[in-house]
């Protein structure tokens, strides 16, 4: 009989809590919100509506869908003192640790940082959607030695970011597809970045805590990094002729391939056919099919050599892109969408809270004593 535990490296398999906010069907590559086809929310609901189911459990009422909208506009306007923070900060900095500390200095300005009470944690919640999407675009024009772009409370949300970024909306199917990309990626169970939350808001911590400590979390390659990777690597192809040499030539090297595989997909992420839909949309709107076409022969030659499918990364990227977003702005654009469903998990964590402190099996050096330093030779 060993006295080696059942060690599940990465808690495979491992349930970890109750979760009433998403469920992941691997059987059936379902994903739904509160009980939604993400696909359908995608087709026949916007990202504020479901903003505000993955927060209350219900899509909205006209009247609290206006009520919501209203809240999130009066919350946009980042505070001066933030605007000349991001300003010191290094040009060469990666946006998602621009936005980390961004998050972090505005639980400090928020007059409720400390209060944990449910009520608090929605508004503070709220804050954090308005004024997340500004702090991301304000970075990028700072970094480019442009002037961040005022909020503009006449418009939606995802318009408003377009304004801030570019100083311009695009056009309704550009908007359109990047707010079906908002919905894909406000919720996914408990990925790595939603159970960091969840663990920092077990000890009793604050909002901004918790979404400081998820963004880091998101920032790996292995979770939300991998869109950017995924654009990166695309831009290494020079034509969708020679994508599937390139290709073998990685399986040949045992490389890395970004955008494919899933923890808990095995038969191809649910989220994908409908990215992929408006990541052609965006093709066509731009008048640039190369990006899709590599995508295409990768997938097929993946999907034929490895039986492995793309998640959703493996069409955002090249759909970010064609939006005109740099590279570096897609996974900062992840956190404008996740902060959704992280917002969710903490306010359902603190619901019916329990520290999560898991045990670690030992296996250094046992027990010995220590030797005085005269005597260590």
């Amino acid at each position: 009989m060993s006295d080696t535990p059942d060690i599940r490296k990465g808690l495979v398999g491992v349930y970890a809590d109750v979760s009433a906010v998403s469920k992941v069907m691997p059987e059936t590559n379902s994903l739904t919100y509160r009980g939604y086809p993400v696909q359908d929310l995608c087709e026949n609901a916007s990202f504020d509506e479901t903003a505000y189911l993955l927060w209350h459990g219900e899509l909205p009422t006209a009247g609290q869908l206006t009520a919501f909208r209203t809240q999130e506009k009066a919350n946009r306007a980042l505070s001066p003192t933030l605007l000349r923070v991001l300003a010191e900060f290094p040009k060469s900095a990666h946006p998602m640790d621009a936005l980390r500390t961004a998050v972090s200095f505005m639980g400090m300005e928020d007059p409720e940082a400390a209060d944990i009470s449910d009520a608090a944690q929605r508004r503070k919640a709220m804050r954090l959607l308005a004024k997340i999407p500004t702090a991301v675009a304000a970075t990028n024009r700072i970094s480019k030695g442009l002037a961040p772009i005022a909020p503009d409370q006449g418009l939606p949300f995802c318009e408003n970011f377009f304004h801030m970024v570019f100083g311009k909306v695009p056009a309704p199917e550009v908007i359109k597809a990047f707010d079906v990309s908002m919905i894909l990626y406000a919720e996914h169970t408990f990925n790595a970045s939603t159970y960091t939350a969840r663990l920092v808001t077990s000890s009793m911590s604050d909002m901004h805590s918790a979404i400081t400590a998820a963004i880091g979390s998101l920032k790996g390659p292995l979770h939300g990094g991998a869109n950017e990777a995924v654009m990166h690597m695309l831009k290494e192809i020079p034509s969708p002729d020679v994508a599937e040499a390139w290709l073998r030539e990685r399986f040949d090297h045992k490389a890395l391939v970004m955008g494919f595989g899933h923890r808990v997909y095995k038969t191809g992420d649910s989220r994908v056919p409908t990215m992929k839909k408006y990541a052609e949309v965006m093709a066509r709107v731009v008048g640039d099919e190369r990006w899709m076409k590599t995508s295409a022969v990768l997938a097929q030659v993946m999907l034929t050599e490895k039986n492995i499918h793309p998640n959703l990364d493996f069409p955002a990227g090249p759909a970010y892109y064609l939006m005109g977003f740099d590279i570096p702005m897609f996974t900062p654009i992840f956190v404008c969408s996740r902060i959704t469903g992280w917002a969710a998990h903490v306010l359902e964590q603190g619901a019916d809270n329990r520290l999560i402190r898991p045990l670690s099996h030992y296996t250094g050096v046992t027990e010995r004593a220590v030797v005085p330093l005269a005597s260590r030779g």
